[in-house]
């Protein structure tokens, strides 16, 4: 599972950067895109053979390109102009796209887009002579769907105030009007609080803005470098006008002080992991980790409890467990959960939650380094595991030699599935479910989930 302003891995510094757009063209002459690579960039070939990733340019489109990045094997470019476009070729939601670092496939319709996620997992499995079983496609709305967000803030040298994303492939930052796969409540907040901003005393103090917006409530958590007490009273002004929960993060260090402004210490966003489970219902504080998608998490976590197949005191370990988004309703249909993090401030919450939801004497949350596989995988009927983007390497090595007759493997990042699953396979397991959850329309990633059991000897 990914955290919250998580940034994709830089490519690798070896390239010229081109002064302009048009220093060099692919001899002003079309291209083919033959395909779409599995980072959403089109794929052709200029007249030596010569790769090109082309960005915004779709399958069966004939265009020309412009070189903007040129590296020994392949070259990087983009859209000049569109000759012949594809059925699929829409035009964008949000005037930001393109010059935006989030989104990169709002120009493809959202079933090609569901298509090649599909096909993009089945590649990474093929890589390692995997066959994949037909992926179900767990899918929700194609905008409006993000819960969660990080607005960054910066004061230039003239003073101009910037409250936005990331520019595409670099570290500054753009003002932003929209964003239409936010939460429409948290989009609103996006004119108000630029307003608010432009307002403060110090706004070079405020380093970042976190919105997150549960079932019942929205809360901002700021990211305060240095505590101006004007400035804290038009936030709590702000967020009593807009009814939200509101904290700060102020001090210098690694570990800033998290403090609540809103008179409301007790009251923290919830969201349910199943809608018509109660006892799914899940507190989330400043900083924990959160699924952005509500619907497609909905989809995902019932499909979860589905192929778990749960019976009364199932034994299930829950690896990178969170806050209880799978172990609250694996352990309220009647299995009894171990329930392993490596942060301990979730790990809390998790049992907080669990008391909330009257499941304590089902769930045994406890604080480990998921770096290592912690002991007694082997005791389980089911280990359920939902690791960061690097996967989980060296727990499907111990689940290979010593795991249980069934792993659910819950992945936000195919390449590394791909790996971990061919260890299992390795040890004994067979692949034989798979889905992928379509939890951020819009952009090139893809969360899915597998299912393996362990073939007898």
């Amino acid at each position: 599972m990914a955290m919250l302003g998580q940034r994709r891995q830089k490519r690798p510094a070896t390239r010229k950067r081109l002064e302009t757009p048009n220093e060099k063209r692919a001899d002003e002459k079309s291209v083919l895109i033959e395909r779409l690579a599995h980072d959403g960039r089109g794929v052709a070939r200029d007249r030596d053979g010569k790769t090109l990733f082309i960005e915004q340019a779709l399958p069966g489109e004939e265009i020309e390109v412009a070189i903007h990045t040129q590296h020994g094997r392949y070259d990087e470019g983009h859209v000049r102009r569109v000759i012949k476009a594809s059925e699929e070729r829409v035009t964008p939601g949000c005037a930001h796209f393109g010059r935006c670092g989030g989104c990169d496939l709002q120009h493809l319709a959202i079933e090609g887009q569901r298509r090649h996620k599909q096909q993009v997992l089945r590649e990474h499995l093929a890589r390692h002579d995997i066959e994949l079983p037909e992926p179900s496609l767990l899918e929700g709305e194609a905008w409006g769907y993000r819960r969660r967000a990080r607005l960054g803030v910066r004061v230039g040298s003239d003073d101009r105030i910037h409250v936005g994303y990331r520019v595409r492939g670099q570290d500054r930052l753009f003002n932003i009007e929209q964003c239409p796969i936010l939460d429409p409540c948290l989009e609103a907040l996006i004119q108000p609080l630029r307003a608010l901003i432009e307002s403060l005393e110090a706004p070079r103090r405020l380093g970042h803005i976190e919105l997150v917006a549960g079932d019942d409530v929205a809360m901002i958590t700021l990211r305060q470098l240095r505590r101006v007490s004007g400035d804290l009273t038009r936030w709590q002004q702000f967020a009593r006008e807009h009814d939200l929960l509101l904290s700060v993060l102020s001090g210098d260090g690694d570990k800033p002080v998290l403090e609540r402004l809103d008179g409301r210490p007790d009251t923290w966003p919830h969201y349910r992991a199943l809608p018509d489970v109660p006892a799914s219902a899940i507190s989330v504080h400043s900083g924990d980790f959160l699924q952005a998608n509500a619907g497609v998490n909905h989809q995902l976590v019932a499909r979860v409890l589905e192929w778990a197949g749960v019976y009364d005191d199932m034994p299930v370990v829950d690896l990178f467990a969170g806050v209880g988004n799978f172990s609250l309703t694996l352990a309220a249909a009647g299995a009894r959960v171990i329930a392993y993090e490596g942060r301990e401030s979730m790990v809390q919450r998790l049992r907080d939650n669990a008391l909330a939801a009257g499941l304590s004497a089902r769930v045994d949350a406890r604080r480990t380094d998921l770096a290592d596989a912690p002991p007694g995988l082997e005791d389980a009927a089911l280990v359920v595991l939902d690791p960061p983007r690097a996967g989980a390497q060296d727990i499907c090595r111990v689940l290979a030699q010593h795991g249980p007759s069934r792993v659910l493997y819950v992945s936000c990042e195919p390449a590394t599935l791909a790996r971990d699953v061919h260890l299992l396979v390795s040890g004994g397991y067979r692949l034989v479910r798979a889905a992928v959850a379509d939890m951020f329309p819009q952009t090139a990633h893809l969360e899915s989930l597998v299912l393996l059991e362990r073939q007898p000897t």
